[in-house]
């Protein structure tokens, strides 16, 4: 199976409107958001083209492919206008290789992890930074934001197939591999 992998979205329609095409065009069968879809949250500015309602009508549509868990910014009022589950906190993937915890990352990090077992991946976003980093019993991947990236790193997302986590630029440029 191939997975399409975002982050924080923040209610940003030109950012949501680039993800479902690279989606569309990638031939992925899934895509996994991990949190913060419609709102920008008090601590972050306005993302460009905020409008959460054109973000409903990019999203609902996709609703059988997508997957999702809950950021800090995602409520239930969120759940009310999106045809796709996002309230859960975390959702676990097995694949043949290893088990993936994906997480938003306000209660689950690389500084607070979950139970894992040795070679388990810890997929969370939250930081706003693109991360690939090997801790002693776990590896951490962040795929950063699409609308909103932070310590000079790119918007951007990860596409999951036979194993390796290929990331890559918003506008489709592949940037690195794990």
């Amino acid at each position: 199976m191939k997975i399409m992998i975002a982050s924080d979205i923040h209610g940003s329609a030109k950012y949501a409107g680039i993800l479902t095409d690279r989606f569309n065009e990638s031939g992925a069968d899934k895509l996994l958001l991990l949190g913060d879809i419609l709102y920008h949250g008090p601590r972050n500015d306005l993302p460009e083209e905020y409008a959460p309602k054109k973000v409903i009508e990019l999203l609902n549509p996709l609703k059988d492919k997508i997957l999702a868990v809950r950021g800090n910014c995602d409520t239930e009022v969120d759940q009310m206008v999106l045809d796709f589950p996002i309230l859960a906190d975390y959702a676990v993937i097995t694949t043949s290789e290893r088990t993936i915890y994906a997480t938003h990352g306000h209660k689950y990090g690389p500084d607070n992890p979950p139970p894992l077992c040795n070679g388990d991946i810890l997929l969370g976003g939250h930081t706003h930074v693109t991360k690939a980093q090997e801790y002693d019993k776990f590896i951490y991947i962040n795929p950063g934001s699409v609308s909103i990236p932070k310590e000079g790193t790119k918007r951007g997302y990860i596409i999951l197939e036979n194993g390796i986590f290929r990331f890559y630029d918003i506008e489709g440029n592949y940037l690195m591999k794990y």
